[in-house]
């Protein structure tokens, strides 16, 4: 499903190892393989993200295939069942979650709950001997993220966080030109994500069910941005929050601006808001710019850079790329490239973020 460039030399390494390696093998061995057995994926949480991304996109996923879901809501049940022809003994209640350690047709659960509930299910999954994708934010602080990330280790399963655009071909692009100097060693990005949140009564707006509002639930993408073109960590942030709509945030801010320093002397300048649509990843250097806008929707981003159009294609869907790596992972028994400890470093900086708006100050992140 990805588009990536390759060189012509490249190209031609590949071609000469393909051919070489046929004609070294027996010609016995020339036959076509049995495919690997598709994984098995449970949804737990069936809500918009699970119900219009993740299960259209376990329809077309190559290494595994949606086997089970966990629902508060029978009626829900009912029609996912009949939907995606799962079978009643693959259908769990939030009260019988933990039954489904004896379900061999499941192998990964993928939780897509609100966030305070996160560290819960995960930890309870790998109990069970389940692998574990947890969408994001993975916790509601890094101190939650390490004992998920212990929890899994323990049990002897991998786990992810559902970090889509770690395999989405536009930010595969804007990390190869960054890596390679394309356009000259970056000195600024600027990465923001945002858009209205809907009414006051929102999950999201209530600090001990969504952690704290946007920085959570948008800012994370903008931190991703920022750090993964550049292939490097933040060393230190400053930042600033502001409140305008009192009525709507009481308990959370309604937008954050931060700035973090990269080594080598890098700036971003990102955003995040739950009052306005902001959707953007720009990265500039001595000889040029590149840019994603839209950046981080999951219909679909779009790149251009000071030289023209990037020649990169959307998926249909950004998941699938990302759930069958993940099986790829537990089949080479190898860490996940959006691995829990990946998800441990967003937490910290939103922690660093937010100790950097209540100070006024510098923080300094320690990453030993």
């Amino acid at each position: 499903m990805m588009a990536t460039r390759i060189s012509r030399r490249t190209t031609l390494q590949t071609l000469t190892l393909a051919v070489g390696g046929m004609f070294a093998k027996p010609s016995g061995l020339l036959a076509e393989q049995p495919a690997p057995k598709k994984l098995g994926v449970a949804l737990v949480g069936l809500g918009n993200y699970a119900t219009n991304q993740l299960a259209p996109a376990l329809l077309e996923t190559q290494n595994c295939y949606l086997a089970g879901i966990v629902t508060g809501t029978p009626e829900k049940a009912k029609s996912w069942m009949e939907k995606y022809t799962i079978p009643a003994k693959n259908s769990y209640s939030y009260q019988t979650f933990d039954q489904i350690r004896n379900n061999p047709d499941i192998d990964i659960i993928y939780v897509v709950l609100p966030n305070f509930l996160h560290a819960e299910y995960t930890i309870r999954a790998a109990q069970a001997g389940k692998h574990v994708i947890c969408e994001k934010p993975m916790a509601m602080n890094a101190e939650e993220a390490r004992q998920m990330i212990t929890a899994c280790n323990k049990a002897g399963v991998q786990l992810s966080v559902g970090y889509r655009l770690y395999f989405e071909p536009h930010h595969l692009e804007m990390r190869r030109l960054a890596t390679e100097n394309a356009f000259g060693h970056v000195k600024v990005i600027e990465s923001a994500l945002g858009f209205t949140v809907p009414g006051p009564n929102s999950w999201r707006l209530d600090k001990k069910i969504g952690g704290g509002g946007a920085i959570m639930d948008l800012g994370v993408y903008a931190i991703q941005g920022a750090r993964r073109t550049l292939n490097l960590d933040p060393v230190s942030v400053t930042a600033q929050a502001f409140t305008f709509d009192k009525v709507h945030f009481k308990d959370v801010h309604e937008m954050v601006f931060w700035q973090f320093e990269f080594p080598g002397g890098t700036i971003a300048d990102c955003r995040t808001t739950y009052s306005s649509y902001i959707d953007r990843l720009y990265a500039t250097g001595e000889r040029g710019w590149f840019k994603l806008e839209p950046a981080y929707n999951a219909t679909g981003a779009q790149g251009i850079t000071s030289k023209g159009a990037m020649d990169v294609a959307s998926p249909r869907f950004q998941q699938i790329a990302q759930m069958d790596a993940f099986v790829e992972s537990i089949r080479d028994n190898t860490k996940p490239l959006a691995s829990g400890e990946e998800g441990w470093k967003d937490m910290k900086l939103i922690g660093a973020i937010l100790q950097a708006v209540d100070t006024g100050r510098k923080v300094t992140i320690d990453w030993n």
